[in-house]
């Protein structure tokens, strides 16, 4: 897809003027955090996990290259073929020979983020391919020509009636069918599509460098038709996603069932570690792995900004990220939104490319507390906020301002001549409506906020007073 990194400031404002997305993320963001707090009440260990599921993906990305060399060596043996691809063009061009050198045609995939990174699906249609998604939500967005907003609900924008609509135009259903009508139109359409195809296409959750094992969690079942029905199977998967041992990922998949939808655990969890064997009566006749690097090497060399590697994709900082919940995922301009896109994107396609994407924070902290394996998410937004300003990416305005935010907080007297001046213009601000008294890009800024009027004493004078002491 097409990288939009520079233009959140633009795409958040039209998200914001969008009724039907807030009202939709309202619910879906309510559900979700309301299944994840109810899976963590019902684990008196959860902190106990949390650090547990840290300490774990500290050690894998410690010793990637390692666990790296330890999962080929042990997929190989079994008769798999292993590719590391150093950039999206790279993986896309491996994974179309891999597929003319077993004269594919016709392909099924399951929801890949990585995939969706690389763009994978223009690539292979361009080539002469039928591409179809199996996951529901990314059949629905390929339907709409859109790329997902939320990384474990990719359709989470749209609503029942648009989505009835969409099946109306391309598969020719009722445009007033009912979600179970919806389902069954989906399940017959996709049915053909995996019992046809020649071609499975997965991404992966974990691989396990121990076993050479690919895992695979999922809900509805697409993953097992992709995986098991078509005569090649492909993985394309980040090289962050290797833990060293098959004892690893009873910890990790507690943690991310419980933080992605609140379920002890999913549906279906696959385990794949070879293509068939001659005594098996289904499965594909040739697996390959893809390995994808696409910037994660120099996010692994920054000692800063390491941890971010350490994601399990649960989505759980989005659901919680109080940006991503008024704006969305198509607001970020890339394939990762919320917290963990805002951290991961500036290194995967350029800082200079997505300076605008670790200011996508309020910095409240809510993506740390939820996060099942303890990412600093604020700090590296933080971090990279220095970096950009370092670069250059700071305007004047901004740089003008700092300064002198810096000599007004170095100085009490300074301070409290403009707390004195500085209160009756809020208080008219407020009161006229900022968008009226402000300019420039503070009257953009102000557009979507409302401020309260101060309180009648004011801060410092309540505190001498000794309200601060328990005493006002």
């Amino acid at each position: 897809m097409k990288v939009r990194t520079d233009q959140f400031h633009r795409l958040s404002s039209e998200a914001l003027q969008d009724g039907s997305l807030s009202e939709a993320l309202e619910r879906a963001n309510t559900r979700f955090q309301e299944a994840r707090a109810s899976a963590v009440e019902s684990m008196p260990d959860w902190e106990e996990l949390r650090q547990r599921g840290h300490e774990i993906k500290q050690r894998a990305i410690d010793n990637l290259p390692e666990a790296l060399d330890t999962f080929e060596e042990n997929i190989r043996s079994r008769g798999g073929e292993v590719h590391y691809c150093e950039d999206g063009a790279s993986a896309r061009d491996t994974i179309l020979s891999i597929i003319r050198s077993h004269k594919g045609s016709s392909v099924t995939k399951s929801k890949s983020m990585v995939t969706e990174e690389i763009a994978l699906n223009d690539h292979l249609e361009a080539a002469g391919l039928s591409v179809i998604e199996g996951d529901l939500g990314e059949y629905i967005i390929q339907l709409a020509g859109e790329h997902p907003s939320h990384i474990v609900a990719p359709a989470i924008h749209k609503s029942r009636e648009e989505v009835a609509e969409l099946f109306h135009e391309h598969l020719g259903s009722d445009p007033g069918a009912d979600i179970p009508e919806l389902t069954r139109v989906a399940r017959r359409a996709l049915r053909e599509a995996f019992l046809s195809a020649d071609v499975g296409i997965s991404g992966a959750n974990f691989v396990v460098a121990e076993t050479g094992t690919i895992v695979l969690v999922e809900n509805e079942g697409n993953i097992r038709m992709s995986t098991t029905v078509p005569r090649l199977h492909i993985a394309v998967v980040g090289i962050e996603k290797v833990v060293p041992r098959r004892a690893d990922l009873a910890p990790l998949l507690r943690l991310l069932c419980r933080s992605a939808t609140g379920q002890r655990i999913t549906s279906y969890v696959s385990f794949i570690s070879a293509a068939r064997t001659a005594a098996e009566g289904d499965g594909p006749e040739k697996l390959h792995v893809v390995f994808l690097d696409a910037g994660r090497s120099r996010l692994w060399a920054d000692p800063g900004q390491r941890e971010a590697l350490n994601c399990i994709r649960c989505g759980a900082c989005l659901n919680f990220c109080p940006v991503y919940g008024s704006v969305g995922g198509h607001s970020y301009g890339w394939v990762y939104p919320g917290p963990i896109g805002s951290v991961i994107t500036p290194h995967y396609v350029g800082l200079e490319r997505a300076s605008q994407l670790p200011q996508a924070s309020s910095l409240c902290g809510r993506c740390a507390e939820v996060c099942p394996v303890k990412i600093p998410l604020p700090d590296m937004l933080l971090g990279l906020r220095a970096k950009a300003v370092e670069a250059g990416g700071a305007g004047i305005v901004e740089r003008f301002s700092m300064r002198a935010f810096s000599r007004l907080a170095r100085s009490p007297r300074l301070w409290r001549v403009a707390l004195a001046c500085g209160r009756p213009f809020y208080r008219l601000a407020v009161r006229a409506g900022l968008a009226s008294v402000l300019g420039g890009a503070l009257r953009r800024w102000s557009r979507s906020r409302k401020l309260p009027l101060p309180g009648a004493p004011g801060f410092r004078r309540w505190w001498r007073s000794g309200g601060g002491r328990g005493g006002g």
